[in-house]
């Protein structure tokens, strides 16, 4: 790998597709990676195990799992008792917020990140947002990053006394999920490591029928590559 002057990176790893592909560009691309991951009250906390593992694996330096109380502010189908949408068309699902918003969620996580990049003397963070293949959320189109950005160079001491800039990448933001998939097997990915599904089965299987899962599905298909994962 090619060393940066400021080679370091936190790199917000949810155990997903997206998230791991980030992994592997911010690591083609020079950095030394440092991971965070979130138990936050979400019914899909398998990913957890999956996001240690891609870690662990894919050679991260630190990899902090921190647990943020979601669960008990509830509003959402991840954290609450609202059922996930099953079986929805991909119009059904460009049709405004669906219930798997979980409220604020990318502003708390990029603020944790935040914080962990100010502590290792860097402004990189990676976080693996999409504005195409997504299910609505607010919190990943592109005027909510630029603007998270920022306000992040007005918010923490290291940034305001010219130590470093923050600069959030996000180099999934205009991609497909197709194109994501061959780019991260490009890279070497093995998404038989990763998991999507919103609301997994006990054993861990994922359900099949969850937006997530239909939007894998979609992506591994039009990608002309076979979905790795078990399904229910």
């Amino acid at each position: 790998m090619n060393k940066r002057a400021d080679n370091r990176a936190v790199v917000l790893l949810s155990g997903g597709i997206d998230s791991t592909t980030i992994l592997a560009i911010a690591r083609k691309e020079g950095y030394e990676t440092y991971g965070l991951s979130f138990r936050y009250g979400q019914r899909h906390i398998v990913e957890i195990a999956a996001a240690r593992k891609i870690g662990r694996l894919m050679g991260l330096q630190r990899h902090l799992i921190t647990t943020i109380d979601e669960h008990s502010f509830g509003g959402s189908a991840l954290t609450g008792e609202i059922a996930v949408p099953k079986s929805r068309s991909l119009e059904e699902m460009s049709k405004g917020i669906p219930v798997t918003y979980v409220p604020a969620r990318n502003t708390i996580f990029l603020s944790y990140a935040l914080a962990f990049a100010e502590v290792l003397n860097t402004g990189n963070i990676f976080i693996g947002v999409n504005a195409i293949d997504y299910s609505g959320y607010p919190d990943c189109r592109p005027e909510y990053i630029a603007a998270y950005e920022r306000m992040a160079n007005l918010a923490i001491k290291a940034a305001v006394e010219g130590k470093i800039k923050i600069s959030i990448m996000v180099p999934l933001i205009n991609m497909t999920k197709a194109e994501i998939i061959k780019t991260g097997m490009a890279l070497g990915v093995d998404y038989g490591l990763t998991h999507s599904c919103y609301d997994p089965e006990s054993d861990g299987r994922a359900c099949g029928s969850c937006d997530s899962c239909l939007l894998r599905k979609k992506g591994f298909q039009e990608a002309g590559i076979a979905d790795p994962t078990k399904y229910f």
